[in-house]
């Protein structure tokens, strides 16, 4: 009898043990079914069966609908948001509640163009500001402005974005909230407001110290007109004209930078042949009686090459140049103008063999206002423009200009202008 019991036992502990087996197999597949969005199909396993396990698995099944419908709504709402913010100009950026990305547009990338394959990171991970990271967290808090700018630091260049940030409800269906944030690059209108307060501050300085010298010298002339020698009155005057003529002159540069800067530079191109405009400017030169201290020399090479351009302000521009020249070098130097056939272009090099420029003062060359020796160029009339007006013109005619220079041996003012394509040159090119 004792023996039929335990034989029962076993036979029930085994039977039991292969249901336990079974549930779990079954249980396994119900979780792969789960995460593969599959429906789960009982009849895989029949041993296991009965009322609950059918309940059991009916209720597996309405489940696994329930996410993969639930999927399927976030995967159609962010393809929504992803065709509708397509196409902004501002970049959108959506992260969770955990920090990551959740959808972030194209324009996302004209801002930063190392945010690639970013969906599903770290918003820390891919963009490194400490400052916007605070600035998320105040707009989960709800403590954080409308609107902020931030700049963004990175390997090679500084940023400015204008950001503006709001809580929205999580896209996948769950209680989170997730974080919505548009910026707007706003880093050329800095530049332009910082060149912009520049301006302003060095135009008010260049037109301070003139019209000192001329209401001080005014009210000196009215003061003591009666008393004042005649010399005296004679040396005052011509004081005072030379500083009203440089005060028009730097109007004058000014207006004529303007003009330049604008949307309408009025630029009349013409095919234009380099030997008579060069040959024309260093004869008004020649005869002029400033200019017999320093000789002025030209090397033409090819004589017949031409250049697409406006004849007044390549001129303005050979002018300023040996202008240039004439001020900052010394009695007995020559100044050479050369123009060569190049294969990017025509070359014309204005080149003197005075004191040179000091290397520290060679990027700033063309900025406006800016000047190696500044008293000196004041006193010799220099409106601190006219370099700043050559790269203009320059720039307009779609070529480049740079300087080369040694201190105590010279320095070179290089121009590149695009050949005319349609005069065919000496050699045919």
């Amino acid at each position: 009898m004792l023996e039929t019991l335990i034989v029962i036992l076993v036979v029930a502990l085994i039977i039991l043990r292969g249901k336990l087996v079974g549930h779990r197999k079954a249980l396994r597949t119900i979780k792969g079914a789960l995460e593969a969005r599959q429906p789960f199909l009982r009849h895989e396993h029949p041993g296991a069966s009965g009322a609950d396990w059918d309940e059991f698995c009916t209720a597996a099944n309405d489940l696994i609908d329930e996410v993969g419908a639930l999927e399927k709504t976030k995967v159609s709402h962010l393809a929504q948001l992803d065709a509708t913010l397509g196409s902004l100009n501002e970049a959108v950026l959506i992260v969770d509640s955990h920090n990551h990305i959740m959808l972030a547009n194209r324009s996302l990338q004209d801002i930063f163009p190392e945010a690639v394959d970013i969906l599903e990171q770290r918003l820390e991970v891919v963009l490194h500001s400490v400052e916007f990271l605070g600035y998320v967290e105040r707009v989960r808090a709800g403590e954080a402005d409308p609107r902020s700018e931030i700049e963004f630091v990175g390997a090679d260049d500084t940023r400015w974005v204008e950001v503006t940030g709001t809580t929205i409800l999580a896209l996948d269906g769950s209680d989170s909230k997730w974080a919505l944030f548009v910026l707007h690059d706003v880093t050329r209108q800095k530049g332009l407001e910082r060149v912009r307060k520049e301006f302003v501050a060095n135009v008010s300085h260049e037109l301070r110290t003139p019209l000192a010298v001329i209401k001080g010298y005014i009210e000196t002339l009215v003061d003591d007109h009666d008393t004042m020698e005649a010399e005296d009155r004679l040396r005052f005057l011509g004081t005072v004209q030379r500083h009203t003529e440089r005060l028009n002159s730097l109007l004058d540069d000014l207006l004529t930078l303007s003009r330049l800067e604008s949307s309408k530079p009025g630029l009349n191109r013409e095919s234009l042949e380099l030997r008579p405009l060069i040959e024309g400017v260093l004869d008004d030169y020649l005869n002029r009686p400033d200019t017999t201290s320093q000789q002025i020399e030209s090397i033409i090479d090819p004589a017949d090459v031409c250049v697409w351009a406006d004849p007044l302000k390549i001129t303005q521009v050979i002018n300023n140049l040996i202008e240039n020249a004439l001020k900052y070098t010394p009695s007995g130097s020559t100044i050479e103008i050369a123009a060569a056939l190049k294969p990017t272009g025509v070359e014309i090099r204005i080149s003197d063999n005075g004191p040179g420029i000091p290397e520290a003062d060679l990027p700033h060359i063309f900025e406006r206002f800016y000047r190696v020796e500044k008293g000196r160029s004041r006193e010799k009339g220099g409106t601190g423009l006219g370099l700043a007006i050559v790269k203009h013109i320059v720039q307009l005619h779609g070529g480049h200009v740079e300087v080369v220079s040694v201190p105590g041996q010279g320095a070179s003012f290089i121009l590149l202008l695009p050949v005319d394509a349609t005069v065919p040159t000496r050699d045919g090119a």
